[in-house]
């Protein structure tokens, strides 16, 4: 097994659901759940949350990982790249691959981040990454652009035949769409120009609530919903101080 780190974002600044980072979810405020996960999969050699928030590292602390220090101010913004504070996080580390554990999808299980890495490691040199993605619900093929008084479709449309537009869903091609629960890659994409996926870009399908995530207002009380429904479940959470 190549030796691995799960890298947690978990800035301070969320603009659409403030302090979500910290708020509880089953008892257990929201990073936890991303530092559970990692811990559970046994997978990563070092569990490293980047933060910009000394309450945030506190917490990630207790909850058993490492803060090597706090994130700069400018790569703590909403529209700082995530391909910089990774290329801090990975400065001087020689793991070869790097996992980005968004705390964002509580429901991701060590049993998901396992799969995962598994996928990663059974394609080898045919891809960079995986990234989690699950099928769209509104596909693109019955999207629209305003233009002038009429409408035109957002994509091209079949040459002959019905349009997309008029198809049912189930005729229309597979489109899949990223979540935001997983992305995997060799440490190797960080070289020369860096990224956080390189170009060869492989598929992780997320099962169920897997993919399931935190990002705008009225998203906790659904995953709360999904945890009672039994729909979802978390990961398992080791005793804290």
């Amino acid at each position: 097994m190549p030796t691995a780190v799960a890298l947690i974002p978990a800035r301070a600044g969320s603009q659409r659901v403030p302090g979500k980072n910290l708020r509880l979810l089953n008892g257990h405020p929201l990073v936890a759940y991303a530092i559970a996960g990692a811990k559970e999969s046994g997978v990563f050699d070092e569990v490293v949350v980047s933060t910009d928030s000394d309450e945030i590292a506190e917490v990630a602390r207790r909850y058993g990982a490492s803060v090597p220090g706090l994130r700069p101010a400018e790569l703590a913004t909403a529209t700082s790249p995530d391909v910089a504070w990774v290329s801090v996080s990975m400065a001087g580390r020689t793991e070869e691959i790097f996992s980005i554990v968004r705390p964002t999808s509580p429901f991701r299980t060590g049993k998901t981040i396992r799969r995962a890495v598994a996928l990663l490691l059974e394609l080898g040199d045919r891809a960079d990454s995986i990234r989690a993605v699950e099928l769209v619900r509104q596909h693109p093929g019955k999207m629209w652009v305003v233009d002038g008084d009429l409408m035109r479709p957002f994509v091209e449309q079949p040459a002959r035949g019905v349009p997309y537009h008029s198809m049912q869903y189930q005729a229309l091609p597979r489109v899949l769409v990223q979540n935001s629960s997983l992305e995997v890659a060799w440490s190797r994409v960080l070289d020369g120009e860096p990224s956080i996926a390189g170009r060869r870009v492989a598929p992780f399908l997320t099962e169920g609530a897997e993919g399931f995530s935190i990002d705008y207002p009225g998203d906790f009380e659904r995953a709360e919903e999904l945890l009672r429904s039994g729909i979802a479940s978390l990961p398992a959470m080791e005793a804290v101080a």
